[in-house]
């Protein structure tokens, strides 16, 4: 394993919770949960500006074809649509999910024909409810919803191929990424363990690179780790925090990373940052 040993540097400081992070035309997109904003942040100028205001915590990040922002609402389960060009943004509910949806809806990954895959908790979290496998859930490019996978602990990041042909989520509570190939018709089959995590790390916002290595947010471990198929981790990147998502724009590799996830500390502490450090390949695939 490589230990990564660039500098890593703070781009954005004092967020509540930095989550689904979107590389887009050179400029890198992202949520402030807990500050129930979309920020957009431009490596050429080093400037952070408020994309939308959500009433609900934001999480996943992904685009319509006609370049609309598809935003995941959190509590009210469902997936927003944001017109950007306006000012203020307008926002409109998309699709409704809290008829499929087990838990609190997180993160999501849009396909440029507008096919998304949303994840949910699968239980009360900040209530101290039970752990329970749960769905994730299909949104067609007309805003319907449906499920296609089952069976699954708190469904997170999610990335697939280039060639579109295979979907990988990263469940976070069983330690492990799991792979689907996607049909014509996006429904998933063939599940298989992708790659098992190392002891104590625990998957959280991943993204892919051009050489088929998904670099996993873990925020357990205060790190983020590039992990091959089968479960070889070939490089690590370490924080003095938690990671909780991380994108790759071109090579480099921004992080998301936060002292807590809990929302009252978050907006207490505002210790959240977005960072950067250089990564040994592209980022390729979607989101």
């Amino acid at each position: 394993m490589i230990e990564i040993t660039s500098p890593v540097s703070v781009l954005h400081d004092g967020l509540a919770f930095g989550e689904g992070p979107r590389w887009r035309d050179g400029e890198l997109y992202f949520s402030d949960m807990h500050a129930y904003q979309v920020l957009c942040y431009r490596p050429d100028t080093g400037v952070t500006r408020v994309i939308a205001a959500i009433d609900d915590e934001p999480s996943g990040l992904g685009w319509l074809p006609n370049g609309d922002l598809l935003v995941v609402a959190m509590s009210s389960k469902s997936l927003l649509r944001v017109n950007t060009t306006t000012t203020p943004a307008e926002i409109s509910v998309y699709a409704d999910l809290s008829e499929l949806a087990a838990g609190r809806c997180n993160d999501m990954v849009v396909m440029p024909n507008g096919d998304a895959y949303v994840g949910n908790f699968g239980y009360d979290m900040h209530k101290g409810e039970k752990l329970a496998p749960t769905h994730l859930i299909y949104v067609n490019p007309q805003g319907k919803a449906s499920l296609v996978a089952d069976d699954l602990m708190f469904p997170n990041g999610t990335v697939i191929t280039a060639d579109g042909k295979t979907l990988v989520v990263a469940e976070t509570f069983a330690s492990r990424l799991s792979s689907f190939r996607i049909a014509p018709d996006a429904t998933l089959s063939q599940r298989e363990t992708w790659a098992t995590l190392p002891d104590g790390a625990v998957p959280d916002g991943i993204c892919l690179d051009a050489q088929g290595g998904i670099w996993v947010a873990s925020p357990t471990t205060n790190d983020v780790l590039r992990i091959e198929h089968g479960g070889n981790v070939s490089h690590r990147v370490a924080l003095d925090r938690g990671a909780f998502a991380c994108m790759l724009g071109g090579t480099d590799l921004y992080i998301l990373a936060a002292q807590s996830s809990t929302p009252k500390q978050c907006k207490e502490q505002l210790a959240g940052q977005l960072l950067k450090v250089q990564a040994p390949y592209p980022g390729a695939g979607y989101p």
